[in-house]
Parts: C-alpha cells; sequence; structure tokens
C-alpha cells in the first residue's frame, strides 16, 4: 500500500525505513497500512484480526497487565483498540529487525493500541519500533504492549519515540519470561513530550534475564516518568534496570527502578546517570529494592550531575562554540553503548543519534 511521503519521512526520524525489505508494521491512527512479513516464522498482523484468526489468543490478551492497573489500562480495555501481533515461531532465530511503527495522525486523537508479541520456545528475535506524530499536533497516545517469552527464547525489543509538546504519551508494557529466557527493553526519548509514563514490568522464571534500560533527554517543558520492574520468581532469575538521562530547560524526570526478589540466587541491579543543563530542570531517580530470599543480591547506585567546567573550557578552546560543546559532551553522554542494541538495530540507533546531535 503507498504511503504519503510525509509520513514516510517522518519515520525516518525514529528508526523507521520503509525502503528496507524487512518484516514490517505501520499503522496509523488506528488503521493497519503495512503488516508483511518476508521471513518464514515471522507472522505480523493486526490485533483485531489475530484474534480472529486464533481463538486461542484471548487467553494472553490481558495476561502480562493488569486492566485495572490505573485508568489508562482500564480505558483500553473498555474502548476500540488495534495495534500489532507478532509471532516468532519454534526455533526460528532473525537477526534482520522486525520494523513497527504506530504514527499518530489525526489531531487531539486518544490512539488506543493493544500489541501481542509471542516468542515461541527456542526462538530468537529483534523489533525495532518507531512511534511518532505528525507535525505541529496534539494528542494521546496509550500502549499496551504483552510479551510472552517462552522457554529458551530470546526477545530484543528498542523503542525509539518522537512526540510533539503536545502529546501525553502512557505505554504500558508487561513481559512473561519462561525458563532460560532472555528480554530486552530498549528506550530512546530525545524529542520534547508533553508527558511521557511508562514502566515495563517484567515476571521472571527460573535462569531468566532481563534488561530494562532507557535514554532520555528531556527538553523543554516535559514531563517524563520512566521506570522499569522486575519480579524475580525463579530460581537463578536476574534483572538489570539501567537509566542515562540529559535534562534541559524546564524538564522534569523521574527514574524509576523495583526489583523484587522471590527466589534462591535472584540477582538484580539497578543504575541511574544524570546530567542536569539547567537550574530549572530536575532529575529524581526512585530505586526500591525488596527481597524475600537471603540468597539473593540486589544493588543499586545513582549519579545526578552537571557538566564539568574543565570539560567545557577545553572543547571551547579548541574552537567550539559553548552551544557546540555542551552538544557534543551531551551526545557523548547519551552514548548507546550501555544499551543491549543487536548490530543491526545499533546502526539504525546510531545514525538517529548523529541527525539529532548536528541538527
Amino acid at each position: 500500500m503507498q504511503v504519503e511521503k510525509k509520513i514516510e519521512e517522518d519515520l525516518k526520524k525514529v528508526g523507521i525505513n520503509l525502503e528496507n525489505d524487512q518484516p514490517t508494521y505501520l499503522q496509523v491512527d488506528y488503521s493497519p497500512i503495512i503488516q508483511f512479513s518476508n521471513i518464514k516464522g515471522i507472522e505480523i498482523l493486526n490485533t483485531k484480526d489475530a484474534l480472529k484468526k486464533y481463538s486461542w489468543l484471548k487467553k494472553y490478551l490481558w495476561k502480562a497487565i493488569n486492566k485495572e492497573k490505573d485508568e489508562y489500562t482500564k480505558y483500553s480495555s473498555k474502548h476500540e483498540f488495534n495495534g500489532y501481533f507478532i509471532r516468532i515461531r519454534k526455533n526460528v532465530k532473525v537477526d534482520v529487525p522486525i520494523q513497527a511503527c504506530l504514527y499518530l495522525n489525526t489531531n487531539k486523537l486518544i490512539q488506543n493500541v493493544h500489541n501481542i508479541i509471542i516468542a515461541e520456545e527456542g526462538s530468537s528475535v529483534n523489533i525495532l519500533t518507531g512511534c511518532t506524530i505528525s507535525s505541529h499536533k496534539a494528542g494521546t497516545h496509550i500502549g499496551i504492549s504483552e510479551f510472552f517469552l517462552m522457554k529458551n527464547s530470546k526477545v530484543n525489543f528498542t523503542m525509539i519515540h518522537a512526540w510533539s509538546e503536545g502529546t501525553e504519551v502512557r505505554p504500558r508494557t508487561g513481559a512473561i519470561l519462561k525458563e532460560n529466557s532472555i528480554f530486552t527493553s530498549n528506550y530512546i526519548l530525545l524529542t520534547p513530550t508533553k508527558i511521557l509514563q511508562t514502566a515495563p514490568k517484567t515476571i521472571n522464571e527460573e535462569n531468566s534475564k532481563s534488561y530494562l534500560k532507557s535514554l532520555l533527554l528531556g527538553l523543554k517543558n516535559s514531563n517524563i516518568d520512566v521506570g522499569g520492574e522486575s519480579i524475580l520468581n525463579g530460581k537463578n532469575s536476574s534483572s538489570l534496570i539501567e537509566s542515562r538521562i540529559v535534562a534541559k530547560e524546564n524538564a522534569k524526570v523521574i527514574s524509576r527502578g523495583r526489583i523484587v526478589a522471590n527466589s534462591e540466587n535472584a540477582k538484580g541491579h539497578i543504575e541511574c546517570k544524570g546530567l542536569l543543563l539547567s537550574n530549572k530542570a530536575e532529575i529524581q531517580a526512585i530505586p526500591e529494592l525488596q527481597t524475600k530470599n537471603k540468597k539473593s543480591e540486589l544493588t543499586h547506585e545513582a549519579s545526578i550531575g552537571k557538566i564539568k567546567e574543565e570539560e567545557l573550557w577545553y572543547l571551547m578552546s579548541r574552537g567550539l562554540s559553548e552551544e557546540e560543546a555542551i552538544n557534543l559532551i551531551t551526545s557523548g553522554f547519551l552514548n548507546p553503548e550501555f544499551m543491549e542494541l543487536p548490530f543491526s538495530v545499533k546502526i539504525q540507533v546510531e545514525k538517529y543519534l548523529k541527525e539529532k546531535f548536528t541538527m
């Protein structure tokens, strides 16, 4: 199906290139425009059609997320929705990223999305999701995403969001990790947003691992509340929740992390690093650790500071303006090396970051 040139250009800003011959899902407002897979064992459908096609899929709906969790999950469960269904068949391993984009095109629309991702036993997949809004528009995005990782499966999920100053964004993500599975969530936001509130939650069974990582640039009057939560129910399960934050202008950023260890030899760590570039901006780190097993190990570390004067003066002495020097330091601080990015996704993310800091 033909996609408007303007939409294609907007998608490139969040790492999605429709010219690539990759499995792709594109939804504009509530309408699925592209649902394409050229890889055997990878199925991509819109959620509505998937629920009609597979009667068994209903048992996965609202299994990883409690629909009574808050006002947004309640709204989502009671109103029209669409979204993507991605199924990776047993033992299918794919390095090429699946592209998925949820695009908000109608001003002041509430886009209610429900995504379901099922990684069957022994499968491995990379998913790159870019979500954005048409220029100069406002709206609300409620994104419910439920992941189900079967035994020995691996899912690497990278989200790049680029919204507007009038957009409210409320992603709600849940993942259930079976034995020996690995789930990685990489979240990247580098544009102003009125409100962003998200905290992916994982439930980890035996020997499973979860990595919840965020790269955030708070700009203008953005109000950002991002975190992660892991419930370590299985023996030898582990979780790492890590964030890298820069706050400028009047931005307010909260970084939350919660790990609960219920099992023997469970391990978890929360880490937050923040860089404050304005006296009117604010960064707050809120770690929470809870253990119910004496053989578990949980730790946390946080550091928030400002640019060192000597670094700034050194770069300015080399011919850079103050603004150029700050941009260089900021781009270095927001280096995605700490994230768990597959090589193919890393290339797209680095290209996006380079364009962002050379604009």
